[in-house]
């Protein structure tokens, strides 16, 4: 059996038994693993080893006997656990302590729902993540994911050597999984906001909310350029437009902080106990496989992979991002988790990334057929490949088994483990996890605010995108009177706020009715409205609706269905539910406003915007639907410009704006002004 190990030594010539040492001459003599059988006189000839001691003797190489504690006079010499160490100084201490069981366990992360404080604790795992919508309980709060959290973290803690785990969620539009947490636009819409400062501000909110449940790891933001909005992630999505993605990256600085100036390019960086690791991905092309296929096939050569979906990374990796996913795609028909080329000589070694290098949800399950089969060769090609990190999520044991006997073996280096552990050591002390393991109760009261809040309402209202307003450019339609007498409100997408908020959103898909605390729509126009008005709600109305009222206008919201990853892939993009249909029918009757609510654009016939006086482009701005009254009432100018094109038809996909056969129903960018 070996063990690495970490000696502090001095030469003889610098001690005595009664005199101090001088600590700028000790130094660290870094051991590969040996056996027992090894000669310490042979190894330590010429040097004395100082260990725990009331009084300052030396010892013989002969009677040392090698511990997990080195220390230097009367002084604990137990680098890693001190935070005034260099980051670089406590990695190698503490990577040089550990034995093969304890670095593979940190490279395994695991799901809420099979963690244990014993299991965490037996097989030194090194994170936990919950899947969408995995929850302590239905409706749990930031306090009762705390709790959760922090029952987890104690096992971490009982370990030989008290290496925190850091634990993950999908906090990409808010910490959205948590009941009563403020949930924001998804990126398509923050991407129409154009606004890499308010989308930086969205990122030190959600933070904040993350860190109040316990939680320390965002896997956001997504930097995919979504080239086809086939895909089932558009919304995922900030833009088609790649210069664009790059601006909206100021998520990093929001979640992380802002390094300081002079701060090592690549290497990761959390400013506070306030700020969360961030992840950059999917790395790369996932927003341009063929088709708009998820986890499918990006077919380009490697300068337009380049050139169109990795420069978002080096924005990342400048403002020091802790994590970078793989994406599940391939790349000309190699998957990303296997790419050596591209994890480990671009990102790594090109680009200076120094931080976690992390799967997708069991990726490795992916790479063969039928799924799951040929584990341990799927584990081989991951790890060599340059994956740091494997979300397991459920077969860790599997996968220990297997790292380990592929180590044994040869097939996976010592060195290759070490480089994983060493990154995923170095972001867990830039985060402070060793000094702050546990959840910061104190953060829990802001959870929500109203602060909070109306900084989700104005993203809202910045991503409104007006698409047609009047028939008569002198005569717009909005904003709408607030003082009329009678307002119809129709479609279902009109109060429903899990379909306004979209996947991930209290659960991994999404789903239908008051999911959290917001306010719908119809809820913000009868806020919105003036006091003698009449508000009317309709799902679906009639014929007999417009026969027994006098309308002066209808709001009607239609758009998608909650969706996530491949469940979203759509080759067709017309309006679910006969949207169309219902535009036609209260439109042929009275003046209509329609709000469109989708992660993408779709199918609008030339019959649909003909019959409309106006059109908006809601995306899906999470609870806060005040944003949407804010603008259509003319308190607020609208600001949104399209982030992708939007297609006549879907022959037309992809569409490339660089195109001389570009020809879109609106252009990317566009978005008309309504003069308050």
């Amino acid at each position: 059996m070996t063990t690495p190990t970490s000696l502090t030594w001095a030469p003889l010539s610098h001690q005595t038994s009664n005199s101090p040492i001088i600590h700028r001459q000790w130094q660290t003599l870094k051991l590969k693993s040996f056996h027992s059988d090894h000669s310490i006189g042979h190894l330590f000839s010429g040097y004395t080893l100082i260990l725990r001691s009331q009084r300052r003797s030396a010892f013989t190489p002969s009677s040392f006997s090698f511990s997990d504690h080195v220390t230097m006079g009367d002084t604990v010499n137990t680098v890693y656990k001190n935070a005034n160490e260099p980051i670089e100084h406590r990695v190698k201490d503490l990577l040089l302590r550990m034995t093969l069981k304890e670095k593979l366990g940190q490279m395994t992360q695991i799901e809420r729902a099979v963690a244990t404080p014993d299991v965490i604790r037996d097989l030194c795992i090194g994170s936990v993540l919950s899947g969408g919508g995995s929850k302590p309980f239905e409706n749990a709060t930031s306090a009762d994911w705390a709790e959760m959290i922090d029952g987890l973290q104690n096992g971490a803690m009982e370990t030989r050597l008290g290496i925190p785990i850091f634990y993950g969620s999908d906090a990409v539009h808010g910490n959205n999984n948590v009941y009563g947490t403020t949930v924001f636009p998804h990126n398509v819409g923050l991407g129409a906001t154009r606004d890499p400062d308010l989308v930086e501000r969205i990122g030190a909110v959600t933070a904040l909310e993350t860190r109040a449940s316990g939680v320390q790891y965002a896997f956001a933001p997504c930097v995919a350029v979504c080239r086809d909005p086939r895909w089932g992630r558009c919304y995922e999505s900030y833009s088609e437009d790649t210069q664009l993605v790059r601006k909206m990256t100021s998520l990093v600085t929001g979640l992380q902080g802002k390094p300081p100036i002079h701060h090592p390019n690549g290497y990761p960086y959390v400013a506070g106990r306030n700020n969360v690791m961030a992840c950059a991905k999917h790395y790369a092309g996932d927003g341009g496989t063929d088709k708009g296929k998820n986890e499918g096939n990006t077919i380009i050569p490697f300068d337009d992979l380049e050139n169109i979906h990795m420069l978002p990374y080096l924005d990342c990796i400048s403002k020091g991002v802790c994590t970078v996913m793989v994406s599940y795609s391939s790349w000309n028909g190699t998957k990303m988790h296997a790419h050596r080329y591209l994890v480990t000589d671009i990102l790594k070694e090109k680009l200076g990334f120094k931080g976690i290098v992390i799967t997708d949800w069991e990726a490795l399950d992916r790479f063969y057929d039928p799924y799951g089969s040929n584990y341990r060769s799927a584990v081989s090609s991951a790890i060599n490949a340059g994956i740091d990190m494997v979300m397991v999520p459920f077969r860790y044991q599997l996968f220990l088994e297997d790292l380990e006997a592929l180590v044994e073996s040869g097939e996976v280096s010592m060195a290759r483990i070490d480089d994983a552990v060493e990154r995923i050591l170095r972001v867990k002390f830039a985060a402070g996890l060793f000094e702050y393991p546990m959840a910061d109760r104190s953060l829990i009261d802001v959870v929500g605010s109203k602060p909070h809040r109306e900084l989700a309402r104005e993203a809202v209202r910045k991503s409104l995108v007006l698409l047609k307003n009047g028939n008569d450019p002198r005569k717009p339609f909005l904003p709408l009177n607030r003082n009329a007498k009678k307002v119809l409100v129709a479609g279902k997408h009109a109060n429903d706020l899990g379909y306004q908020c979209g996947g991930w959103t209290a659960t991994w898909e999404g789903t239908s009715g008051r999911i959290t605390i917001g306010t719908t729509i119809l809820d913000a126009v009868k806020e919105a409205i003036g006091d003698n008005t009449e508000v009317i709600y309709e799902e679906n109305p009639t014929a007999k609706t417009f026969s027994e009222h006098d309308f002066s206008y209808a709001i009607v919201a239609v758009g998608e269905a909650p969706y996530v990853e491949s469940g979203g892939d759509n080759s067709e993009l017309t309006i679910p539910f006969k949207g169309d249909e219902l535009l036609k029918l209260v439109a042929h009757e009275i003046p209509t406003l329609a709000i469109l609510i989708s992660g993408r654009p779709l199918v609008i016939e030339p019959s649909v915007l003909d019959t409309l006086d106006a059109l908006v482009a809601a995306w899906l701005p999470g609870t806060e639907g005040n944003g949407i009254t804010d603008v259509i009432f003319g308190d607020h100018e609208f600001h949104g410009r399209l982030p992708v094109s939007w297609f006549k038809s879907v022959d037309q996909l992809p569409m490339d704006s660089h195109q001389n056969s570009y020809d879109p129903l609106f252009p990317l960018g566009y978005g008309l002004k309504c003069k308050v």
